[in-house]
């Protein structure tokens, strides 16, 4: 004889889906968002006629050396970004870290200014994060000119607080009893951090570092249309030319970027596993 058993959390889940829907509806009215516009006939024929424009894709010599020496630009940008970014990121987010703190140890004088410093850190990474690549990146073509330099401090500026406040969460959310037992032994910040934390919590840390480094290849796209360099002026160059060929071949390349960026973040976790 069976017997259903049924889930006592069924009609909570329904009811916060119910709420959801509810609180969504009035969000996709105002932003106009209609998917049954993308099947009307004319809108069909629009987007076939656009879409068959990159057909077949670009191979000519002269272009292909052109998108490789972007290619290398575009990869030269995002990895001398992300570094740029971590010199901010590292320091700031170790900062905020509270497991790190010598001074909740215990009672003792000087907890006060550690509170004050993680919140000076947050304050700091909140800003960097909080104006878009994009606008730091029109700020600095304007000081260094077209080229990949100001894409590269716009990338910095703006993943150095992406990714000092995840890199303070990683740290915050990992075992902190390992590095608690190290400082009530006397050991140094430096140490606690090595040897306590960063055991188990590499393998988060180096993959959001690729994946932000994946990200900061595509956001090149975006800086190259404002003048920073890479395959995103190709891009433009080629849009503005009408050529969907080129855009075609463009876009393959950074497929290929993607994936091997995934390949790449996939091979350090195993080999930190």
């Amino acid at each position: 004889m069976s017997t259903s058993v049924r889930d006592p959390a069924a009609l909570p889940r329904l009811g916060w889906t119910l709420v959801a829907l509810v609180l969504l509806w009035p969000l996709l009215r105002l932003t106009d968002f209609r998917p049954a516009a993308l099947f009307e006939a004319g809108n069909l024929q629009a987007m076939g006629h656009f879409l068959g424009g990159f057909l077949p894709p670009e191979t000519a010599p002269e272009f292909l050396a052109m998108l490789a020496r972007a290619t290398v630009e575009t990869l030269a940008m995002a990895t001398a970004g992300i570094a740029l970014s971590m010199l901010l990121a590292v320091p700031l987010g170790l900062l905020m870290t509270r497991s790190l703190s010598i001074s909740r140890l215990g009672p003792g004088r000087g907890g006060w200014v550690g509170q004050i410093l993680r919140g000076l850190a947050r304050g700091v990474l909140a800003v960097l994060r909080g104006v878009p690549e994009l606008v730091w990146a029109l700020l600095f073509v304007r000081v260094f000119g077209l080229g990949a330099a100001a894409g590269v401090l716009a990338l910095g500026i703006t993943y150095g607080g992406m990714l000092g406040k995840v890199y303070g969460e990683i740290l915050e959310s990992t075992d902190a009893r390992p590095a608690r037992m190290l400082l009530e032994a006397g050991s140094g910040r430096l140490a606690a951090l090595c040897y306590g934390l960063l055991p188990n919590a590499a393998q988060e840390l180096v993959s959001y570092t690729v994946y932000r480094w994946e990200c900061a290849v595509r956001a090149s796209v975006v800086m190259g249309f404002v003048g920073a360099g890479g395959l995103g002026q190709l891009m433009d160059q080629s849009m503005k030319m009408l050529n969907g060929g080129e855009a075609a071949s463009i876009l393959a390349t950074f497929l290929v970027l993607v994936l091997a960026a995934d390949g790449l973040s996939g091979f350090l976790r195993r080999r930190l596993a």
